[in-house]
């Protein structure tokens, strides 16, 4: 279980549902350490003094804020709750919007909702509803020493609170040079109708399990032939290329019939490690024309599921 980053309620109306928050995140970044090239010892840091160069003991230090040229404020931990204790002890739900409203590169940080102490009731009440009525609910909440706007959704029985970006946090991109339409792109209709198969062909059930850190695991590979001796020649430099015409239209043709390849040479392979049974092969064989031309043929486009 993570531990606990807050502990406060939910309130909307004159409701007021007890919860603590834990983060839904965990980082599997390799951890390195900064070394010392000529001895490879490890290198340390040390907080100082900028005035008198003496090293400083942690609990010595604290905040402060520069209102002035050298001159600060100083902030204790219990200052920041101070500034509004009801907005670091509270979120609060401002109002409710369909699920789908808010665009996905809003999204920022995921973290777990809890009840708390005679929290239960309320706590099922607000999931039950949100599901039904498909609906999120958007608050804000102080998290360590800042306000965040939020979004709280259920996912399977648990109340999920995921940190928002404020708009003026995201850049505009009026700036970048971005095609129009497609008349300025010159897009053809014939290649709009082979992307179009292309992506129907590549439809996928959404399955999370099935993706992972593939860099991780070839950077780890590496690290543990280097602890074993072996050392990996560094890769040639390539020489950048020049912008080219592109003729998207005979890529997406090869991209297509590789799939439809790759699709029957599969078939082909389960076949031949499937049991054969006697008097079966004659069968199999005059099966086996039909069975590739029914596995070339592109699938039916992917199921959409309603994500809260």
């Amino acid at each position: 279980m993570p531990r606990e980053l807050w502990k406060g309620a939910i309130q909307f109306g004159l409701v007021h549902i007890p919860v603590s928050l834990y983060p839904a995140e965990q980082s599997e970044e390799l951890s390195f350490t900064m070394l010392d090239r000529r001895d490879l010892q490890p290198v340390g840091y040390k907080r100082y003094n900028k005035a008198t160069g003496e090293e400083v003991p942690y609990e010595q230090i604290v905040k402060g804020y520069e209102y002035e040229d050298g001159r600060y404020v100083t902030l204790e931990k219990e200052d920041f709750k101070r500034a509004n204790v009801e907005a670091t002890q509270t979120v609060e739900i401002i109002g409710f919007v369909d699920a789908g409203k808010v665009p996905p590169y809003y999204l920022e940080a995921p973290y777990y909702l809890a009840p708390g102490k005679h929290g239960d009731k309320g706590y099922a009440l607000l999931r039950e509803v949100l599901e039904r009525s498909g609906k999120v609910a958007i608050a804000n909440v102080v998290i360590r020493t800042r306000q965040h706007i939020a979004m709280l959704y259920p996912r399977d029985n648990v109340l999920l609170l995921n940190t928002l970006r404020y708009q003026n946090e995201l850049r505009p991109a009026d700036d970048l040079d971005v095609p129009k339409d497609l008349k300025e792109a010159k897009v053809q209709p014939n290649e709009i109708k082979m992307a179009e198969r292309l992506i129907e062909d590549m439809a996928i059930d959404w399955n999370p399990k099935q993706f992972h850190d593939t860099y991780r695991d070839d950077l780890m590979k590496m690290i543990e032939e280097k602890a074993a001796g072996h050392v990996r020649e560094a890769p040639r430099k390539r020489a950048a290329r020049e912008a080219e015409v592109i003729d998207f239209a005979k890529l997406l043709e090869k991209s297509l019939a590789a799939r439809k390849h790759g699709v029957a040479a599969n078939d082909e392979e389960a076949e031949e490690r499937a049991p054969r049974r006697k008097g079966g092969a004659e069968h199999r064989r005059a099966a086996a024309p039909k069975t590739r031309r029914k596995a070339a043929a592109p699938r039916s486009g992917a199921h959409h599921r309603r994500a809260a």
